[in-house]
């Protein structure tokens, strides 16, 4: 090691010279005098001192030889926020009041990305079916270091629309306390070319870190995988479907390898996250990601008594009875669990329309509710008292409004001269 220090000449000291330790290495009108020593520095007091480098985890070499520095450089689209603002890090000066003294902005988004179901307040009645297949998915795969058996890492929950997939899955998360990363279909397209499939690995290590940091269980959970996945007629399969296809696949058979582009590490291991997707018809993706072996499959159609159960906790706080509910059931059969959601949703119009009309009607309405609701002006509303007959006459308009989507073709109607054209 060689230290290096320029001196005038006219300071120089005849016995410093004369030190075999030191020579010039180039006269000019400042002398650099050099120092080479081969292991470490002494101080005034004789010691040895380690270098700096020695003691510095910027230069810590890993099992390969490639320090810190390196591996920041060789992972892709690094940014260096995983600090921020953080009092007592840097100078407290800089941090300011406008994020706060103690502001993460890695931590805030991490905490974005997860659902914690505060918003799902009171009393919602569970399926025991469907508890009992998300709940033995979510063990199995916690457990499946201990278990001599092969765990498929996906669960697809799959059935007719509108029938609670989703909402009965997250009140199984908020009963079990998981803190999941949800995605929906539209994430699995993107214009630049491998993005979704790159997401996707982001996702499942962030859940995965919400395991290892926050003490919790966690899932990446889907919805509606076969809208974005899905072969529809005649459309065709984009790069960024093979992509998340084949992503989705290889976490399956590499639960705990997840790589989001950056050099391989042998200390990078993943915790095994469970995978939850949800769908309407399966058999439109693309087959090896669905097969036994990396998806267990769960079709969910709710008995007569879970619609009635479901609906009944769904009304109970409007005073409808159990026994109101079973004929309202009885006489919409055949309907999804959304349907006798709608009901409810279609009694408030008519209040809202006289509410519209009492806060000045339809003109200028869009003002009137921004800035009235700014200043405390607009005036209360009274949720409708809900009645069997409301509900029941809800209903009819419902099923009316079906029928004609189902038997109304517009093409018939510009159409209707066709017979007539002599070919």
């Amino acid at each position: 090691m060689a230290l290096c220090f320029q001196i005038s000449p006219s300071s120089i000291k005849s016995q410093l010279l004369s030190n075999p330790k030191f020579h010039i290495k180039k006269p000019s009108n400042f002398v650099t005098i050099c120092c080479t020593q081969s292991e470490g520095v002494e101080n005034a007091t004789g010691k040895q001192q380690k270098k700096l480098s020695k003691q510095s985890s910027w230069e810590a070499e890993d099992s390969e030889g490639k320090d810190y520095l390196y591996r920041l450089g060789a992972e892709a689209d690094n940014m260096n926020i995983a600090v921020g603002a953080r009092s007592g890090i840097i100078d407290d000066l800089f941090t300011g009041n406008f994020l706060g003294k103690d502001s993460d902005i890695v931590f805030d988004y991490r905490q974005k990305a997860t659902r914690s179901f505060e918003y799902l307040q009171g009393d919602y009645y569970i399926a025991p079916a469907f508890l009992d297949k998300v709940v033995v998915h979510m063990a199995k795969n916690f457990m499946a270091h201990l278990l001599n058996v092969r765990v498929p890492l996906i669960l697809g929950i799959w059935g007719g629309k509108g029938q609670g997939k989703t909402f009965q899955t997250e009140l199984i998360f908020r009963a079990l306390g998981v803190e999941p990363i949800i995605m929906s279909a539209g994430e699995l397209e993107s214009e630049r070319a491998g993005e979704p499939g790159r997401l996707i690995r982001e996702r499942y290590r962030t859940a995965s870190q919400v395991v290892q940091n926050q003490g919790k269980m966690s899932c990446l959970m889907i919805n509606d995988i076969d809208a974005g996945l899905g072969i529809f007629g005649n459309t065709q399969m984009t790069v960024n479907n093979q992509i998340v296809v084949g992503s989705l696949m290889n976490i399956a058979d590499n639960p705990t390898r997840v790589s989001i582009g950056q050099g391989w590490r042998e200390a990078d291991i993943t915790h095994r996250i469970p995978i939850i997707v949800t769908g309407n018809d399966f058999a439109r993706i693309y087959a090896p990601l669905i097969r036994d072996g990396r998806m267990d499959k769960f079709y969910w159609q709710p008995t007569e008594e879970d619609i009635v159960n479901i609906v009944s906790r769904m009304y109970e706080k409007d005073g409808i009875t159990k026994d109101e509910v079973v004929s309202i059931v009885q006489e919409f059969p055949n309907q999804a669990l959304d349907f006798y959601g709608a009901l409810r949703s279609r009694t408030y119009d008519r209040s809202i329309l006289e509410w519209v009309n009492d806060a000045g009607g339809a003109e200028d309405l869009g003002t009137r509710l921004l800035k009235q609701k700014r200043d405390g002006k607009l005036p209360v509303f009274t949720p409708p008292q809900q009645t069997l007959d409301a509900l029941l006459e809800s209903g009819y308009d419902l099923i009316k409004e079906q029928k004609l989507i189902m038997e109304t073709k517009l093409s018939k109607e510009y159409l209707k001269n066709m017979d007539d054209v002599q070919v």
